[in-house]
């Protein structure tokens, strides 16, 4: 039987819902290796909407669960009813609205908190020693919700290439380990059963990305 995959979107689009490269590369790898993905996000409000031809918020108000929709073209489901029974992994890809949306990291950083519907769903994949796939800025969830655990987000020496690398020092006083890695790289906790890829905190061609989520991917499969 085809693995079983929860998708969770944070919205549709980088600056405030899920990155839309990182997300359609998720689905396509999971298509590719045969697994079905069962799309799913929050049904709350985003924090804000940003018009992404300007970069600068507007001041409409948008759904987070609508607005992950357009990517899952329409087929989704209200993150409050997965049912981790039924399921094999989980994986959240990137873009600020896990930070917006799916937490609060983007306003306050290791003393955010996490979405309780994330946290929930987070916390049963793990109790159930499911595997979990989490990409670009995504991992800080685990490392706010799995102290101790093993992650990455590609490099801890900020530069041109790694803008965003100033994360890792933050996961690490919240207890984690961050193992630096390459954008096509992903990294295995094999004791949490965490798999983690860098993504767009790298300044990278945007195969390149592909390529690394999809090794994301193919763990999640391979510990599933």
């Amino acid at each position: 039987m085809a693995k079983r995959v929860a998708v969770v979107l944070a919205g549709c689009g980088l600056l405030d819902g899920s990155e839309i490269h990182e997300a359609s590369a998720v689905l396509v790898h999971l298509s590719r290796e045969g697994a079905q993905a069962e799309v799913y996000a929050p049904n709350i409000p985003q924090m804000h909407v940003v018009d992404h031809a300007k970069g600068q918020p507007t001041p409409e108000q948008r759904n987070v669960l609508v607005e992950s929709a357009r990517i899952a073209r329409g087929n989704i489901k209200d993150l409050a009813k997965l049912d981790v029974k039924g399921l094999d992994a989980l994986i959240i890809p990137g873009g600020f609205g896990v930070a917006k949306n799916l937490s609060t990291w983007a306003t306050q950083g290791k003393n955010c908190s996490v979405a309780k519907e994330v946290e929930d769903a987070l916390r049963a994949f793990h109790a159930a020693h499911k595997p979990i796939g989490l990409c670009c800025i995504s991992p800080v969830l685990a490392a706010k919700i799995f102290p101790g655990c093993e992650v990455t987000v590609g490099q801890d020496t900020e530069c041109e290439q790694w803008p965003y690398a100033k994360t890792a020092e933050a996961m690490r006083e919240l207890g984690c380990r961050h193992v630096n890695s390459q954008v096509t790289e992903a990294h295995v906790d094999a004791r949490n059963r965490l798999v983690t890829t860098s993504a767009f905190m790298c300044n990278a061609p945007v195969h390149h990305i592909h390529d690394g989520v999809g090794k994301m991917v193919r763990e999640v499969l391979r510990l599933a």
